[in-house]
């Protein structure tokens, strides 16, 4: 019984690009100061001519991929450089079973490094990808010349939220949710069980069946399940195995806090937050409450926006716009 149970709860080993009989090596990578490997993408104007330089840090699933929409016109004008990686275990960088806060902001130090992209830069986070930005003002503010968060994902647990408001929005998640992330907080070691069981409550995020009430969210995802793109892009992210790229971020996000964001000290740059009214992943109540009591935080609400703030056309130009030319 011990074996059987120790083979269920056993967490996935990873497949490591350019190991043997691993998924080959595709992507630009740089090497880290701990041995890891770090996939990223690129785009915009020569990184050399560039006036504004942005790190972007993918969601759930995401990847080195997922970079900004911008129009041509838009980047070139404003001499735009930006590059998304793959956050560790995701794609093809390298898993980092060690993962936490403080690492997430290191890599995006070395990266930035490595990339000779000058003393400041930009940080974009986008949903699951804001943990990455709160880390960065958390551990390398020195090195930011602003931030941007898009729906970040949120810690029902953080200290700085009224208990009956975040206990409210909790429990408006589906039941499948709510255990996943009492499982990611107290049991860790648990969750590669809990996203493969068929018998009790599945989570809506892992199975990607989230009831979202605004209408452009549904057919956004509707379109990328129906055209393949949902799958693939999964695909991508998951190259590696789930537990060190999907697993290993529900443990960060929703696991025990180094710190609450909502504690950080004003910046010496600005801070902006994008939040949907309509967003079915993350509620716009304790997102507001974020802004209401972190009063350096320019926060934008969207009326009738979801999650999916990037499939709002145009919302990626406004994005570039606020972030690099506001005050």
């Amino acid at each position: 019984m011990a074996t059987f149970l120790g083979k269920v709860v056993q967490p996935q080993i990873s497949n490591l690009c350019g190991s043997l009989g691993g998924p080959p090596v595709t992507a630009l990578r740089i090497r880290l100061k701990d041995g890891r490997s770090l996939a990223y993408s690129e785009t915009g104007v020569p990184r050399d001519k560039a006036e504004f330089k942005i790190i972007l840090a993918h969601g759930f699933t995401g990847s080195r991929l997922d970079l900004l929409r911008a129009s041509p016109e838009i980047i070139e004008e404003m001499g735009i450089y930006m590059v998304c990686y793959d956050r560790a275990g995701h794609g093809e960088s390298d898993p980092n079973p060690r993962r936490w806060l403080g690492s997430e902001a290191s890599d995006v130090e070395e990266l930035a490094d490595a990339l000779e992209l000058g003393k400041k830069f930009y940080v974009v986070g986008t949903s699951m990808g804001g943990y990455v930005a709160w880390a960065c003002l958390k551990y390398i503010p020195d090195r930011l010349a602003g931030a941007a968060l898009l729906a970040p994902v949120i810690n029902y647990r953080w200290p700085g939220f009224p208990k009956d408001l975040s206990k409210e929005a909790y429990y408006q998640q589906a039941v499948g949710d709510q255990w996943l992330l009492r499982v990611a907080y107290y049991a860790p070691w648990l969750l590669n069980w809990w996203v493969n069981q068929s018998w009790l409550p599945s989570p809506t995020v892992i199975q990607g069946n989230t009831f979202l009430p605004n209408h452009l969210d549904s057919q956004f995802r509707d379109r990328a399940i129906s055209s393949g793109i949902f799958l693939q892009r999964r695909n991508i992210s998951t190259l590696q195995g789930e537990h060190e790229s999907l697993h290993r971020d529900l443990m960060v996000m929703f696991g025990k806090w180094e710190f609450d964001p909502m504690d950080l000290p004003p910046p010496s740059f600005p801070v902006h937050l994008w939040q949907g009214c309509e967003d079915g992943i993350v509620p716009a109540s304790l997102q507001k409450h974020i802004s209401q009591r972190v009063g350096w935080i320019k926060y934008h609400e969207v009326p009738d926006g979801g999650h999916f703030l990037n499939a709002i056309p145009g919302f990626d130009d406004h994005l570039l716009k606020t972030l690099l030319l506001q005050p």
